[in-house]
């Protein structure tokens, strides 16, 4: 399980991340792209090195790109509020760029074989993915679909997928029962992006790899939030089975990270990109 989640992990911190910054219309966003990776490859080069001293440095070295994120969404509420206007869509990006600072924190405590809070050292580490793809990739897609398609199926996805998130987290310190509320919330917003995805990006766009990419995001939604759903009820219902951790990482880990966030993410950057070169 520890490769196919440093394997993903490292795909979030070095490919995603700094991809949808690109896609955030948030002042400096595009800046801190470009510097992401000077964060990102030690934060991705700590994950295969053994516990300890080095790695937690390496991981403090990821979790300060991750804080500039969190000075961004800062920036950005500030703007919200000095024109008065706070969308769904302003929501979602915020929450896209505060994730990856609570990814980073359960990373360095993991590294440091610190149990904070009282989660284990597994836990700690299965955050850091969970809130690179549960976190940033599904709030900036919400965002993404909200900016680009408006309507009441989207602006309720760019609510959903923040709170859903939240509550999740929220969960973690409180009770399963709690944690299960959250994947609900957060699995009706994933589906009505998928939604959108398929009947208007994918529906929209001529392009045949880009349809593609659309699709293939869309429908990965459908498997990895059941396997989601079905996760968390598991643990409030013993007689619901689900799947072990290791096959969580498989599955639903895996497929959310290259089958839901980087296809979409491409997506959506070959759509910005041939938008630019149209208006040109």
């Amino acid at each position: 399980m520890t490769a196919v989640v440093n394997v993903v992990v490292a795909l979030g911190m070095l490919v995603i991340v700094p991809l949808g910054l690109r896609l955030l219309p948030v002042a400096g966003g595009s800046r801190l792209a470009r510097l992401y990776p000077a964060f990102a490859v030690p934060g991705a080069v700590c994950l295969w090195l053994p516990r300890g001293a080095l790695s937690t440095t390496l991981a403090a070295s990821y979790a300060v790109g991750t804080l500039l994120l969190v000075a961004l969404a800062a920036r950005h509420v500030s703007n919200c509020l000095r024109h008065k206007v706070f969308r769904a869509s302003d929501a979602a990006a915020i929450t896209a760029l505060v994730c990856p600072a609570i990814a980073a924190f359960a990373l360095v405590s993991e590294r440091a074989s610190t149990e904070v809070f009282g989660f284990s050292l597994t836990i700690l580490a299965l955050t850091v993915p969970h809130f690179h793809y549960a976190g940033f990739a599904a709030a900036l897609v919400a965002h993404l679909v909200a900016t680009a398609h408006p309507s009441a199926a989207t602006t309720t996805a760019a609510w959903s997928v923040p709170a859903g998130t939240m509550v999740v987290l929220l969960g973690y310190f409180v009770n399963d029962e709690v944690e299960l509320l959250g994947a609900v919330i957060l699995t009706a917003g994933m589906w009505l992006v998928g939604w959108t995805l398929w009947t208007g990006a994918r529906a929209q766009t001529r392009d045949p790899r880009t349809r593609l990419l659309l699709g293939t995001s869309a429908a990965t939604l459908v498997l990895t939030m059941v396997l989601a759903l079905d996760w968390a009820l598991g643990h409030v219902v013993d007689a619901v089975p689900h799947l072990p951790l290791v096959w969580m990482a498989w599955t639903h880990g895996l497929a959310n990270a290259v089958g839901f966030a980087l296809c979409a993410l491409v997506a959506f950057s070959r759509t910005t990109r041939r938008t630019a070169r149209e208006a040109a």
